[in-house]
């Protein structure tokens, strides 16, 4: 098969995951565009490349994952993010999602704690051109990052026993912080905290959803 082939062959791809989305509920044409424009097939090994649009999670290495389609666009969508918005994402991975938050947010903290992950995403980020409104920091997701906050939004793309104080303090008046609460290793709900006043949250459960643990010291210990 040639190059153009695989061109044609993935924007048919792209095209039937956008389908599904909308059938799944999304509705904000900005992430629709964002899913639409991120090319998903660079973000995942090159052996897994003819799957990267179905709507399930692939491996990445380092027992991490990238998320389905689905459950990005719907933790995005969720943010509700403006062009102008400070999004704090913990859990850079493969660097799909952190892609995605760059073509809708004004810029994109993002924290990894594998040093192997971070950098191969950071290369994946600037080869594709999203680096611009981008910073990849290795680190405790858990504790976030206080000296750039507070952010409009914070999502965190691993399950934790609880929500972290650490984010909670880090997100701003009227944020969103989205995040898988539960087992480590079983069900967890998809939580959306919205920030109502100085130690006022409200929160909604999005889904029931399956994510990695969160390792960390607000999180689950190794």
């Amino acid at each position: 098969m040639n190059s153009k082939q695989h061109i044609d062959q993935n924007e048919d791809r792209r095209r039937a995951m956008l389908a599904v989305l909308r059938r799944r509920g999304i509705v904000s044409e900005r992430v629709l565009n964002a899913m639409a424009e991120v090319p998903r097939e660079l973000f995942v090994p090159k052996h897994l490349a003819e799957l990267a649009y179905e709507d399930g999670a692939l491996p990445i290495g380092d027992g991490q994952t990238i998320s389905q389609p689905y459950i990005v666009s719907l933790m995005t969508e969720a943010a509700d993010l403006k062009p102008q918005s400070r999004v704090l994402e913990v859990g850079t991975g493969s660097g799909y999602s952190t892609a995605i938050l760059s073509r809708i947010a004004g810029h994109v903290f993002s924290i990894e704690r594998h040093d192997s992950l971070a950098i191969a995403a950071r290369r994946r980020l600037a080869d594709a051109g999203y680096l611009d409104n981008v910073s990849i920091v290795v680190g405790d997701g858990t504790l976030g990052l206080p000296e750039e906050g507070p952010f409009d939004a914070i999502i965190v793309a691993a399950a934790g026993p609880r929500i972290p104080e650490a984010l909670q303090a880090q997100l701003a008046l009227n944020g969103r912080l989205v995040m898988p609460v539960g087992s480590a290793h079983g069900a967890q709900q998809l939580n959306c905290v919205v920030r109502e006043g100085e130690s006022a949250f409200r929160t909604e459960v999005l889904a029931t959803v399956s994510f990695v643990p969160l390792i960390g010291a607000q999180g689950w210990q190794r």
